[in-house]
């Protein structure tokens, strides 16, 4: 995946093992070849106050490394030599988490004297998505706390057909969490609790509706979803019900015109905001409308997980797509659609 991999001869079963690091979730997961996913471990650095500590959440990895490992063999009643090869998130990410995820990848790939594999986060749950619900060629929302974008599949790729100019789906919804003093109750995200007031709220409060072609634009949303709830006008629960109105919507204009454009007959939604039900009967109701089919991640997968990452990895490794250990450095900032993906052609 990416320019910095070589080929090997294709393998046809075995077990790959992912390692995803790319911000608060450490997670160690093993799938096998044919798709059947054996453990998916997970251990989540949560800050005391405030988002993510890029280095304090880096620390935490580091420390829980060993024992979500261990878990995860222990799981999969599997032990090292078992493994066929090591997958990471290379990227897109936080620097100083994806580090800690690619060292321990590295270490792994090297002591067992095995292939190692550079996964494309944003891919990964793409293709975690696909597999756990049958999707074969759809239209993918993908939101999360870091990410949102539209993508399909055309010519060798997964292209962009609409993303965020500034902040994430997923973090609009945290930001607006945090401000209003809502906690996070382990396991769940902030934007959980958003939902659950939404569904309280009655009033409709007009904010800012922001799509620029195919891309849209949250910020603004974000800060005047804010400025209401310091004027005290609403209530919470109303201003959490238009906030999330405004944001759905906006992510559904812009998938329904991908939809259109390229004539797919499925959606995907995938990340870590695809638990949200709302969004979910947004999306469902223009799958309808469209005779296309509607397909959503299942909830523990949605979130950041190692076995997206051992999956992606695995169909990457089929394809004969290795990454040298001494060419593996991270990438902040990559793109999905700088990925060739020949397990689609």
């Amino acid at each position: 995946m990416g320019n910095a991999q070589k080929t090997l001869p294709i393998a046809d079963k075995g077990y790959c093992l992912g390692v995803e690091s790319t911000a608060d979730d450490f997670g160690v997961g093993i799938v096998k070849f044919d798709g059947e996913i054996l453990t998916n471990s997970v251990d989540s650095y949560i800050p005391v106050e405030g988002g993510i500590h890029p280095r304090e959440a880096a620390r935490h990895h580091a420390e829980v490394a060993d024992s979500v490992l261990c878990e995860a063999l222990t799981e999969a009643k599997l032990k090292p030599k078992d493994i066929t090869c090591i997958a990471f998130s290379m990227g897109p990410g936080l620097g100083p988490c994806l580090r800690t995820g690619a060292t321990v990848a590295r270490a792994l790939a090297t002591y067992l004297q095995i292939p190692l594999v550079g996964v494309n986060h944003s891919i990964a749950h793409i293709e975690i998505g696909k597999l756990k619900t049958g999707a074969v060629d759809p239209v993918t929302l993908y939101a999360s706390g870091g990410n949102t974008m539209v993508t399909a599949f055309e010519s060798k790729r997964y292209r962009v057909f609409g993303e965020t100019l500034d902040i994430a789906l997923g973090n609009c919804l945290d930001v607006f969490a945090r401000h209003a003093g809502l906690k996070n109750k382990r396991g769940l995200p902030l934007g959980a609790a958003v939902e659950q007031l939404a569904l309280k709220g009655k009033n409709f409060i007009s904010l800012p509706y922001v799509v620029k072609g195919m891309d849209l634009s949250l910020s603004g949303l974000l800060t005047a979803a804010m400025a209401q709830l310091q004027k005290g006008s609403y209530s919470l629960e109303d201003v959490c019900y238009s906030l999330q109105e405004h944001a759905f919507s906006m992510v559904a204009e812009i998938t329904e015109r991908a939809l259109a454009h390229t004539e797919k007959r499925e959606i995907l939604l995938t990340g870590g905001v695809a638990a949200n039900k709302r969004l979910q009967s947004m999306l469902e109701a223009i799958a309808q409308e469209h005779e296309a089919v509607f397909n959503v991640v299942p909830q523990r997968f949605a979130t950041d997980n190692g076995a997206m990452i051992a999956w992606a990895g695995a169909l990457a490794y089929m394809q004969g797509i290795v990454t040298p250990v001494e060419e593996s450095y991270v990438k902040l900032r990559w793109r999905v659609d700088r990925v060739d993906v020949p397990w689609m052609n």
